[in-house]
């Protein structure tokens, strides 16, 4: 039946590429409170150690220090482990438009070298965070994981990000095939909540950061930028169920929010929730990005297959999402 997971999942052995970042320390956080052992491997890039300050002396979790890049740290810290949820990479719109090159490297050579050393060891479950950038400027109104991918044209840096993650799909289910590694990817879009900074380009922790600073809140282009977005913790709560259902093993998920909003309509909201006086700024994505960027005018997954496959999917309203957001924004600033 949906959602039932499988009971040999009970007591594994995890580890967490990418786990002292901003999904991948909620991930840990929620593994180890259902009894499993979790090795950490992060390099502190993006991610930051005091999001695992609420677990860091916890006695089933080991947190390496350490590159996804760095094949010996790679092959100790796979060691003994039965399940894998890799998702260290290269993330952001900004840091991916700044240094394609090192957004490329870092998403398709470890995840090879992972997936080999996965299957020479003991590794059961492999799941790959994959991201909705792989569709492209696909044209749908709700993607659909089987759908057709549309990336621009390579003179384009941005479209490097989802061009490195369908080729790390194409990875894992190549392994799934060949090798029978119980390999599930999961397809993100637009994951927030609490630990989310918006250095990256986030847009909702960059919104309210923003709001919380007087403003102004800076929207690109005219706003009319239509996205979904899903909570942290349903998302994890989703990867979880995902892994621990067979029947999900050499599939791909779309994983958030279905409700979409545009990005102006996002700002306001933002803005009435925090001060209704503050400014709402147009800035050109050339002044942002630069004069190669392109972006995508609409992105909202159709995510029927997770709800039948685990019998659960994302569906946190936005407004309690943004609640969530500020509350906690207010309370990192006021420490």
């Amino acid at each position: 039946m949906p959602g039932l997971p499988d009971e040999r999942n009970a007591m594994a052995k995890c580890l967490v590429t990418g786990g002292a970042g901003f999904i991948g320390s909620h991930l840990t956080e929620h593994l180890l409170a259902a009894g499993h052992e979790v090795v950490v491997l992060d390099d502190l890039s993006t991610g930051q150690n005091t999001n695992l300050d609420g677990v860091r002396d916890h006695p089933r979790l080991q947190i390496r220090v350490g590159s996804i890049t760095d094949s010996v740290a790679l092959a100790h810290s796979v060691h003994g482990v039965d399940t894998i949820y890799h998702l260290a990479a290269a993330v952001g719109v900004k840091l991916v438009a700044d240094d394609p090159v090192r957004t490329i490297q870092t998403n398709i050579y470890p995840t090879d070298e992972l997936l080999r050393i996965a299957v020479q060891g003991s590794v059961q479950k492999f799941f790959l965070a994959s991201t909705s950038e792989v569709y492209g400027k696909h044209p749908g109104q709700a993607w659909v994981e089987d759908d057709d991918l549309h990336l621009g044209p390579t003179s384009r840096p941005r479209w490097a990000y989802g061009c490195s993650k369908a080729i790390d799909e194409f990875l894992a289910l190549a392994y799934h095939r060949t090798y029978g590694l119980g390999v599930t990817i999961g397809r993100f879009f637009n994951v927030v909540g609490p630990r989310q900074i918006g250095n990256y380009g986030m847009v909702v922790p960059r919104f309210v950061e923003a709001a919380l600073c007087g403003g102004p809140v800076t929207v690109y282009d005219d706003g009319s930028q239509v996205r979904c977005f899903g909570h942290v913790q349903e998302v994890v709560r989703s990867v979880v169920r995902l892994v621990e259902t067979d029947a999900a093993a050499g599939q791909v998920f779309n994983i958030g929010g279905d409700q979409p909003i545009s990005m102006l309509e996002l700002a306001k909201f933002v803005v009435n929730r925090i001060d209704p006086s503050i400014e709402i700024r147009f800035v050109p994505y050339s002044e942002a990005y630069g004069q190669n960027f392109e972006d995508v005018q609409r992105r909202v997954p159709d995510t029927s297959r997770l709800q039948s496959v685990i019998g659960m999917r994302p569906s946190m309203s936005l407004e309690e999402i943004l609640e969530d957001v500020i509350t906690w924004k207010r309370s990192a600033r006021s420490e």
